[in-house]
């Protein structure tokens, strides 16, 4: 493993700095004109979901899509909300195979919870593509941690380690893709970490001090969210007596920050420094020893000053990770089918604020609420929208139901097979009510029902 560490910083600058066209096609039986998706994280801290294109597959089941990549991108395909992982490389095309499913046999949508793998196949891959090396790699490890975990943790027994390096690199080493070089490299780190086979120092100083960062390496960054976690408050001797609350609280907080982190010599690299000032602002951020404001200001300085473009990136995600859903930010924007199956959109709606509520016809708390939005719909009809979003898969059964409530006539919409609506808002439980104001912005999040101080709430919204 000592070979491929050595071996990573070769090909670090060889990197395609230019797109290139990656094509997946492929089969997808039981998903017949079903959206097909392909995102990857926006970074691999916060692993915002980073679309990169959309597609249907067709009545024989077949699917294509293209992308332009710069360099190899961890990435995750889609069909409703069941999901498999692949490594993409530029210039590539794939020929994917996804196992037979029936899709449809899962009519109650939660994406939270009835989420599946996709079983998929690359067809005619060769014995050295990324992601079959990557596989096979992956099997060879978790076998033998399951089998050496007690030896390696426990008894700290370093010699059981040195073997499996040896059969690494024996396995492995002819591999010389540059991502799968790193990827293996960091993997190991993670087992020297577990042994303590390295001091922290001397990890910090081989897998991070010395080596670039690797924004877009699934393992390097893995390690090194897992060895930087509580960094600042707890793992380092020396950072964890500084006094966070009085600097977040000076008149400049991130320049006194990157100051003070700067005498931990294992964050000499400015660069990694603000990365790892980054990762401990997102945890002081929902911990209550620190103010929110005070630590946001220092995530928008980043955003702003940094002269690291992937920190900046990092810093604008970790806002929005933190701030989506709160008051006062935009409302997740979507376009669904409403009772005349024709498409309406959030936006249509600017002007009044909007009571926005996410049910189903098989939750019984849902009717018993959607009985009580009727007496706030005749109340405040003239001056608030009122939304309701039916999860039901089929439109049939929404519709049906509604048929039977005459006087249910508010808009009703329904999400189909497109979850991602109920991924935006969060939608973990039903029914859940939200709050937007006349301008598009969560006023609150969640609101109460309407049985129990939706009301309250609105006649807040009213009066601001």
């Amino acid at each position: 493993m000592r070979v491929l560490l050595i071996v990573i910083f070769a090909f670090v600058n060889l990197t395609v700095c230019f797109a290139q066209k990656t094509v997946i096609n492929g089969i997808a039986p039981g998903a017949e004109l079903k959206s097909i998706t392909l995102t990857t994280p926006a970074d691999l801290i916060t692993f915002r979901d980073m679309p990169l294109v959309n597609s249907t597959v067709d009545s024989t089941g077949h699917f294509s899509l293209t992308v332009n990549l710069t360099e190899t991108r961890y990435a995750i395909i889609s069909i409703d909300f069941h999901k498999a992982e692949l490594f993409l490389e530029p210039g590539k095309v794939y020929d994917l195979r996804i196992a037979p499913m029936k899709y449809d046999e899962y009519t109650e949508v939660n994406p939270f919870i009835q989420s599946q793998k996709l079983a998929i196949e690359l067809a005619g891959a060769d014995a050295d593509e990324l992601n079959t090396v990557i596989s096979a790699f992956n099997s060879v490890y978790s076998g033998f941690l399951m089998e050496n975990f007690n030896a390696l943790y426990r008894d700290r027994n370093k010699a059981i380690l040195d073997t499996f390096r040896i059969k690494l690199n024996q396995n492995f080493g002819a591999f010389k893709n540059p991502y799968f070089i790193s990827y293996a490299t960091y993997k190991f780190a993670s087992l020297e970490q577990l042994t303590r086979y390295h001091s922290q120092a001397q990890l910090a100083k081989k897998y991070f001090t010395e080596p670039p960062v690797l924004y877009n390496n699934l393992e390097y960054m893995d390690f090194f969210n897992n060895f930087f976690s509580k960094y600042l408050s707890a793992s380092s001797n020396i950072l964890r007596k500084l006094d966070y609350r009085t600097m977040l609280r000076g008149a400049a907080p991130y320049t006194s920050l990157m100051k003070a982190l700067a005498t931990d010599s294992l964050l000499k690299p400015e660069q990694l420094r603000e990365l790892v000032l980054l990762k401990g602002m997102m945890e002081f951020y929902n911990s209550p020893d620190y103010n929110n404001d005070e630590v946001m200001a220092v995530i928008k300085s980043v955003g702003e000053k940094s002269k690291y473009s992937e920190n900046r990136t990092i810093a604008d995600n970790i806002i929005y990770i933190l701030t989506r859903l709160k008051p006062g930010t935009q409302a997740p924007e979507f376009t669904l089918t409403d009772r005349n199956q024709k498409p309406f959109s959030l936006k249509s709606l600017l002007g009044k604020p909007v009571v926005l509520n996410f049910w189903t016809t098989y939750c019984e708390g849902c009717l018993a609420e959607m009985d009580l939005i009727k007496p706030l719909f005749d109340k405040y009809r003239e001056q608030v929208h009122f939304v309701s979003i039916s999860a039901d898969k089929y439109f049939i059964k929404m519709l049906y139901f509604i048929n039977l409530k005459k006087d249910y006539i508010w808009t009703f919409l329904n999400t189909g097979d497109q979850s991602a609506v109920l991924i935006d808002y969060d939608v973990r439980t039903y029914p859940l009510f939200v709050l937007i104001d006349k301008e598009g912005k969560i006023f609150k999040y969640p609101a109460g029902l309407p049985g129990n101080g939706l009301e309250a709430d609105l006649q807040k919204l009213l009066v601001r």
